[in-house]
């Protein structure tokens, strides 16, 4: 009898973009790939057309709407709203809906408060342990921001001592921290499984 051979579905890896215009992006992309994304450096606006998701990396909050201008922040402001993003330190300062320390224009993504370097300096940067999905888990704080208020539906993904470090509200992610410099890759896990399939990791 003849044979006949049945394929298997295919997972598509997603295509992520890491918004590469200034802070540690090229760690993102590697924690990323590690994980089986396909990752897009993004240099230039329209290259948003062409990724399933976003991460907006730290730097200097202030630095990245200059870089943008005008129009890349129209842009990147459109995408943001329709599709994944998660921004870790300076990029959850520009998903927010308020910052603070001082005022700031945003992209209004996520509703949260937010204030800018609410840790101290750059000499304050710290490693401690929080908690992600109630489990243990490391945490870079480099010139953080902090939460301060969190709006009706934003989930708490992590926290930190009783502050709220890593939040998520339906297709946005943000952390005050730097998950791309420790080892553990569960927060990029989550975002990625929010790009596949809607929802975070458990």
């Amino acid at each position: 009898m003849p044979t006949t051979n049945k394929q298997q579905p295919t997972t598509v890896s997603p295509t992520i973009g890491v918004l590469a215009l200034q802070g540690d992006f090229d760690a993102h992309r590697k924690r990323l790939e590690e994980l089986g994304a396909k990752v897009v450096l993004v240099k230039k606006p329209e290259q948003l057309d062409s990724i399933d998701g976003l991460v907006i990396p730290g730097g200097e909050s202030s630095t990245f709407l200059k870089l943008l201008g005008e129009a890349g922040f129209e842009k990147l402001k459109n995408f943001v709203h329709l599709k994944p993003t998660f921004g870790t330190c300076a990029g959850a300062i520009l998903l927010a809906k308020e910052v603070e320390n001082p005022k700031q224009l945003g992209l209004g993504a996520i509703d949260i408060d937010i204030r800018r370097n609410a840790y101290g300096r750059q000499i304050d940067s710290s490693i401690r342990e929080g908690l992600f999905r109630d489990a243990p888990i490391e945490m870079v704080f480099i010139r953080a921001p902090r939460i301060e208020r969190i709006g009706e539906g934003v989930e708490v993904l992590a926290t930190e001592s009783k502050d709220p470090v890593v939040v998520r509200h339906g297709k946005t992610m943000a952390a005050t921290f730097h998950p791309e410099l420790s080892a553990d890759p569960r927060i990029h896990k989550a975002f990625l499984d929010l790009v596949q399939n809607g929802n975070p990791v458990k």
